[in-house]
């Protein structure tokens, strides 16, 4: 672009191309700012997702024990644990459940028989795999499902 100056001269005057290196800075850390925010929003679903799925699955164990109990006319030991819900019967040759299910976080559920108030106890020890614990690693069991919102 010519502009004319009190000389007479023309100059040009180039359009500026370029970020500095200080806003590309600021850019970069606004940018990641929001990605550890949406990190930390995003691990609260995931964990809240683990457990209604541990909680469904606990579910779907206790309706086959009870299957089982229909089938059998007992439960199942803790020798035998969920195992044996695998496998087939003379009236269930595919077994009351495909195979034996492991919760969200890869772990074994665990399955006492008797359990501490009913005939049996299915329990999945959250994140950490051991029981106790709060938040992710909180603790889910059969007994107890009626009063978790699932």
């Amino acid at each position: 672009m010519l502009c004319n100056n009190s000389g007479g001269a023309g100059k040009i005057h180039r359009a500026r191309h370029a970020f500095s290196l200080v806003e590309l800075i600021v850019v970069m850390v606004i940018l990641g700012m929001l990605a550890g925010l949406v990190a930390v929003r995003t691990r609260g679903y995931l964990i809240s997702s683990k457990q209604n799925a541990a909680k469904a699955e606990i579910a779907n164990i206790v309706k086959a024990i009870e299957t089982f109990y229909a089938d059998q006319g007992r439960y199942p030991t803790t020798d035998e644990g969920l195992e044996v819900l695998a496998e087939g019967t003379d009236t269930w040759p595919d077994g009351f459940l495909n195979k034996v299910p492991r919760d969200p976080w890869k772990n074994s559920y665990e399955y006492v028989s008797p359990g501490t108030t009913e005939p049996y106890e299915v329990l999945c020890l959250g994140a950490d795999g051991r029981e106790g614990g709060e938040g992710e690693n909180r603790d889910f069991s059969s007994e107890s499902l009626d009063g978790i919102d699932a």
